[in-house]
């Protein structure tokens, strides 16, 4: 189908601006990540336990819901591109607000302030990015917020690796006048401008202009995006149809027969669960805490979590390149039979760790069994529900509730996100490998879950979805 593009120059187009709406992705992924680095030594520097500690690393994520909530209507009243450069206005001023807090409290609101910044980020990505590429590049396009996503982790992990060589291994010391982990959290203003920055040179979707009476400049835009053989007056007055039975969405046009919801916004909020149910987020929060809990010595933990960020960035480049070819729900089947089978395994091989002279060890084979089924867990969930679960959210709800949908299901993913983040410190030392079974048993009823409800969307217009 890529014959279609008669001239690149358009394709390079909307490669341009996609990329530049998905930075929101790349912001997401740097500061869920960068606060794995700057945890010891907040919790030093304040002097406080693993509650507060725990409580603020988690509170970003109900900043996040609740951006994500609210997102949505915001992209409806003042338009996708200005909405996000309001985020990253946002994330701008809360990374200045979390380099210089006085208290852990205050450095709470700014993690709840970068938080609603990035749930704002995580909506408007999407939805932007579903509303200017072509249905034949859709699925790679939307991959776009994902792939930044993982980039965004692994660029905040080198960063934290090299703050704190610079400050000579320990993030409490000095660098010039502020302590190393003040300048990791300080460093996420560098990302939040250049997101600015691209925000304000892309232009505005057509549906949105359509939507708001600016026909020409739709006219515009769309010429930029399209294909040259489509016809650009077909395309507006097929997006004017639609959008003639619609308003602007709110809460209630979600109400339906399914508990009070539609059965497509329910499929995209249980999409949404299980895409954090399987524990994804465990790797990336608590890798370094998680290795060493088996024995891995400091350094090498933070090595291994780099190198997960790795597979994660090589299994996402694999989905970009399949989800137009195979489908969406192919590729979420397949990542759920095999993450199951590599949580099962891990939790397997965790269960033989061992207590020797108070430290905990895994003995052979089983320390390696459990690092590989980590990485292959790793590389499964990156291939396929990291990436098309983003995809689906952006494509798969009917025009007139899209943003209104995205924003609920959004906010769902964060909070099952909050609540995997906040249980699993408990669980793990409760009991490790029972907590991987748990995440085991959500991977293996994610790929039931798939195999009844979910419907492919590969190929089809905007305007033909609900």
């Amino acid at each position: 189908m890529a014959t279609q593009y008669t001239h690149h120059e358009h394709l390079g187009h909307v490669v341009f601006i996609t990329a530049a709406a998905a930075i929101g992705g790349f912001l997401f992924g740097y500061d869920s990540s960068v606060i794995n680095g700057a945890v010891v030594g907040i919790q030093r520097h304040f002097a406080v336990g693993s509650f507060e500690i725990g409580f603020v690393v988690a509170i970003a994520l109900l900043g996040s819901a609740l951006g994500a909530w609210t997102g949505g209507g915001l992209a409806d009243r003042w338009g996708r591109t200005r909405s996000m450069q309001v985020a990253a206005l946002l994330f701008a001023v809360s990374s200045i607000g979390q380099m210089l807090p006085f208290s852990v409290w205050d450095l709470a609101f700014w993690r709840v302030v970068a938080g609603f910044a990035i749930g704002m980020a995580s909506v408007l990505g999407p939805a932007y990015i579903a509303e200017v590429a072509p249905p034949a590049f859709r699925g790679r396009l939307g991959s776009f917020q994902q792939l930044n996503i993982v980039l965004g982790i692994a660029v905040s992990q080198l960063v934290n690796y090299v703050i704190a060589r610079l400050a000579g291994g320990d993030v409490n010391n000095y660098l010039g006048p502020l302590q190393a982990w003040q300048w990791m959290l300080g460093a996420c203003v560098v990302p939040a401008g250049f997101y600015l920055l691209f925000a304000l040179t892309i232009p505005e979707s057509p549906r949105y202009l359509i939507m708001s009476g600016r026909t020409k400049r739709a006219r515009e835009v769309l010429a930029e995006v399209e294909p040259d053989d489509v016809d650009l007056d077909d395309r507006i007055s097929e997006i004017q149809r639609v959008l003639r039975t619609e308003r602007v969405p709110g809460l209630r046009d979600l109400r339906g027969p399914a508990l009070g919801l539609l059965p497509i916004v329910w499929i995209g909020i249980v999409l949404s669960i299980f895409q954090q149910f399987v524990g994804i987020n465990v790797i990336f929060y608590y890798s370094s805490v998680l290795w060493q809990s088996v024995g891995i010595n400091q350094a090498d933990s933070l090595l291994i979590s780099f190198s997960s960020s790795i597979i994660n960035i090589i299994g996402t480049f694999i989905a970009i390149s399949l989800v137009d070819k195979i489908g969406r729900r192919p590729l979420l089947m397949i990542g759920s039979a095999g993450m199951a089978v590599s949580l099962a395994t891990a939790a397997l091989a965790f269960s033989a760790s061992r207590v020797v002279n108070g430290t905990v060890s895994l003995p052979n084979p089983q320390g390696a069994i459990a690092l590989i089924a980590a990485n292959m867990f790793v590389l499964f969930f990156a291939l396929s529900w990291g990436v098309v679960v983003w995809v689906l959210l952006g494509e798969m709800f009917p025009n007139r509730i899209r943003a209104a949908a995205l924003g609920v299901a959004a906010a769902a993913q964060w909070i099952a996100n909050w609540a995997i983040t906040v249980s699993f410190p408990a669980l793990a030392d409760r009991n490790l490998p029972l907590t991987y079974a748990g995440y085991a048993l959500f991977a293996l009823l994610s790929f039931l879950f798939v195999a009844k409800w979910v419907r492919e969307t590969k190929g089809r217009k905007l305007e033909e979805m609900g």
